[in-house]
């Protein structure tokens, strides 16, 4: 868990009854489904463990925010959120920025960036080490094969 007492949203799933009940809710009104049921739907995939759902609740969040103007401001949060737990970090911080530009003081957002920004970090590192190790490993093989090669002329 984290230390970031604010982005709590970013490491605690709706249990599975929770999540049905919103699902049954979204099903039951179909085609005609409400912005506010559609919206507390895509929340709680949003905060699932199973990227599945995660990647759901991204997109019905993204058609609230392309359809429903006066909702944008309360799907930016959950679409940072839902694209850093997918790993989309450059489009978290594009939805958390966005959010922060508007509301400076949300701690919300303030603390789900050092979680953006952690990440990306630590990932970065590992990157590195992972294409270091690679070149070694590249320069070992090389360095072996053209040994071999000056034995057999």
């Amino acid at each position: 868990m984290t230390q970031l007492p604010y982005a709590v949203d970013a490491e605690t799933p709706l249990n599975a009854a929770e999540l049905n009940v919103l699902r049954a809710q979204y099903e039951k009104e179909g085609e005609m489904v409400g912005v506010q049921t559609k919206f507390n739907y895509a929340w709680g995939l949003v905060k699932s463990n199973v990227r599945a759902d995660q990647h759901l609740g991204v997109m019905l969040l993204s058609e609230i925010f392309r359809t429903s103007p006066e909702r944008r401001r309360e799907c930016l949060y959950y679409l940072a959120l839902g694209n850093y737990k997918l790993g989309n970090y450059a489009q978290a911080r594009k939805y958390n920025d966005a959010l922060l530009e508007n509301e400076p003081a949300n701690l919300q957002a303030a603390n789900l960036r050092a979680l953006i920004d952690d990440r990306v970090t630590k990932e970065g590192l590992m990157g590195v080490a992972i294409i270091s190790g690679v070149a070694v490993a590249a320069g070992v093989i090389g360095g072996v094969l053209l040994r071999n090669l000056g034995r057999k002329r």
